[in-house]
């Protein structure tokens, strides 16, 4: 068990290093992925440990799980297209042509989908979260209201992304879905931290 904790160590100082270096990725979009993707995590681990005093743990646990597999992906797909974007910007300066104009376009196109992907994710989570910190095992409540404040915050994160990285108007549809799925996460944070049931 020691060295599987020393890799995950290992691993964890190497992609901090990454993140704290000069270069702009895997950036914070990275970031906001793997808080959204923990969140997850801490879901399944709540519910899978409340199946004992709560009926609806198992269900809880198989979304928390398809969750997981959903956000997991996100951080790397998510820096690399941001990557592509960066790429694609400095040609900006090349003769113009249609063709360098259209993928300069996609590229910044989705370099906003991926955080607006992120977004939608924790706004999920968070409210699994939050269904989780109100029906779960007292005992694991602490860890599904820490999940719903990550998510949430990964949630809130993306969606500022997703007018950072395409310089979208105020009446961008793409912002004002991120904008409302930070928004709903926050709410399931609230509800996660007080108790309330939605």
């Amino acid at each position: 068990m020691d060295a599987a904790k020393d890799m995950l160590e290992a691993q964890i100082g190497a992609f901090l290093d990454e993140l704290a270096s000069e270069d702009p990725t895997p950036g914070a979009g990275a970031a906001a992925g793997i808080a959204v993707a923990m969140a997850a995590a801490l879901c399944a681990m709540a519910a899978r440990a409340s199946r004992g005093t709560w009926s609806g743990a198992q269900g809880a646990l198989a979304q928390a799980e398809a969750l997981r597999h959903r956000a997991t992906p996100l951080p790397a797909t998510n820096a690399r297209a941001y990557e592509d974007a960066l790429v694609a910007l400095r040609l900006r300066g090349e003769p113009a042509s249609s063709i360098r104009d259209e993928a300069l376009g996609d590229a910044l196109a989705r370099a906003a989908e991926l955080p607006l992907a992120i977004a939608r994710a924790g706004s999920d989570v968070a409210e699994l979260a939050a269904a989780i910190a109100s029906a779960g095992d007292p005992a694991w409540r602490g860890d599904a209201i820490a999940a719903a404040l990550l998510a949430a915050a990964g949630a809130r994160a993306a969606a500022n992304l997703v007018s950072v990285n395409l310089g979208v108007t105020e009446q961008d549809e793409r912002l004002v879905a991120a904008r409302k799925h930070a928004d709903a996460g926050a709410d399931a944070a609230r509800r996660a931290e007080t108790g309330a049931i939605s």
